[in-house]
């Protein structure tokens, strides 16, 4: 209420005060983690993270932590990554305009957005149809309505034999290694996941190279299990 109070009788202060803390992530949440990519920073400049957060989580929007993605009361056991790791996974893969992209785990939107200021072939998939619509909602506010979204099971994008992705992005945690996923990346392409275990996982980029497959750790992190994937500890936030 008080939120709202203040954007109808000081709107000029309310975006002031936003934007104020947009710059705060940016500087003292995003930068320090190593991401100093001009067009990474640029597009977390202009995506506006509070239009994804639920409602009853506002406050905690350009705050250095997951955000439970509860909707009208349905726990969905998901979350908004922390910005600074969406920051290091859109920095990591590096997407091009012209690559195709394939994003299981729509969420809130929020990545997805990110990668559509990316890249313009986007296809995102969100087996919960409760955050499916509020994802679908956020991103047409946003003017973002050139993307695929789909309800479903993130796995139902590989039915097509000759379905093929420079870079897949899975936003929860799996267990173990993603092989048929990774099956279907194109030569270069990329694969993001957060893989492993609770108490730690490890946030993980594959290459596809002339050589096979090559992995890279990021950094350890926990984050929720993906839904439809073989199951993970459970760790709740």
């Amino acid at each position: 209420m008080l939120a709202y109070f203040i954007q109808r009788h000081h709107p000029a202060l309310n975006t002031m005060n936003i934007e104020q803390a947009r710059f705060n992530m940016i500087e003292q949440q995003i930068r320090p983690w190593r991401v100093n990519d001009g067009r990474v920073l640029g597009i977390l400049a202009e995506v506006r993270r509070e239009d994804f957060v639920p409602a009853a989580s506002q406050g905690m929007a350009f705050a250095d932590t997951e955000v439970p993605l509860n909707i009208d009361g349905h726990a969905s056991g998901q979350v908004m990554l922390a910005p600074k790791v969406e920051a290091r996974l859109l920095q990591d893969l590096a997407i091009q305009p012209h690559e195709k992209v394939l994003e299981v785990g729509t969420g809130s939107g929020y990545g997805t957005a990110l990668a559509a200021h990316c890249s313009r072939h986007i296809s995102s998939w969100e087996i919960d149809p409760a955050l499916a619509a509020f994802a679908a909602a956020n991103l047409a506010r946003a003017g973002l309505t050139d993307l695929q979204l789909h309800t479903g099971d993130g796995h139902e994008a590989l039915k097509a034999s000759d379905a093929r992705w420079d870079v897949i992005i899975l936003s929860g945690a799996v267990a173990t290694e993603p092989a048929d996923f990774l099956a279907r990346l194109n030569a270069g392409g990329r694969l993001f996941c957060f893989i492993g275990e609770a108490p730690v996982m490890e946030a993980r980029v594959y290459t596809r190279t002339d050589q096979g497959l090559q992995s890279l750790n990021l950094f350890e992190t926990m984050a929720p299990a993906l839904q439809g994937f073989p199951s993970v500890s459970h760790f709740h936030f």
